[in-house]
């Protein structure tokens, strides 16, 4: 009878250890469908900046120290890889002389006008809502893998089965700040 008492017992862990793991394996794979969204809109918005550049280049040659600046900071988000702590630093970097980019346009009523800027403003714009939303999914998918990891008991066994906490995809509070617009030559 106690026989049949541990053989009960060792399937019943042996069946919360699978559900464990599963439930584990979807949260992992919310995470990593979350960071792909953010990815997508990441590549989105690189592709769309030179585009913008290329636009502004030809009404306001004389900024070209920010040209540099943006060329500098894209190339930089474009190296850093998957890493989320890395990846939101290089892409906040970026944010900002972006922004400085179509606080710009205010200046030449030329540029405000032109259908191929207001077209690839509205297409930044429309990209950047998307990071935002990319950004709030993965940081809830992490934060539910990171709660399931760190709590009792998969926090006993989470990390003999391959499962740790995943970092979230934050920009500093710095890249928030207004951009500063200065006109004329540098």
């Amino acid at each position: 009878m106690m026989i049949y008492g541990l053989v009960a017992a060792a399937l019943a862990l042996l069946v919360g250890v699978i559900w464990l793991y599963n439930l584990l394996v979807h949260k992992w794979q919310m995470v990593n469908n979350g960071w792909a969204d953010i990815d997508v809109q990441l590549k989105r918005r690189s592709d769309l900046v030179p585009r913008l550049v290329d636009v502004v280049r030809a009404y306001a040659a004389h900024e070209r120290t920010l040209f540099e600046d943006i060329a500098e900071k894209r190339s930089l988000a474009l190296i850093a890889g998957e890493d989320p702590v890395r990846r939101a630093e290089a892409e906040g970097a970026l944010s900002a002389p972006v922004t400085q980019l179509l606080a710009l346009a205010e200046a030449y009523p030329d540029l405000k006008a032109s259908l191929n800027f207001a077209d690839l403003q509205s297409e930044l714009v429309d990209t950047e809502n998307q990071i935002e939303m990319a950004r709030r999914f993965y940081n809830g998918a992490v934060r539910e893998l990171n709660t399931a990891v760190q709590s009792f008991p998969a926090n006993l066994v989470a990390p003999v089965i391959g499962f740790s906490p995943r970092d979230y995809f934050e920009i500093r509070s710095a890249d928030r700040e207004a951009p500063q617009v200065r006109l004329g030559p540098t």
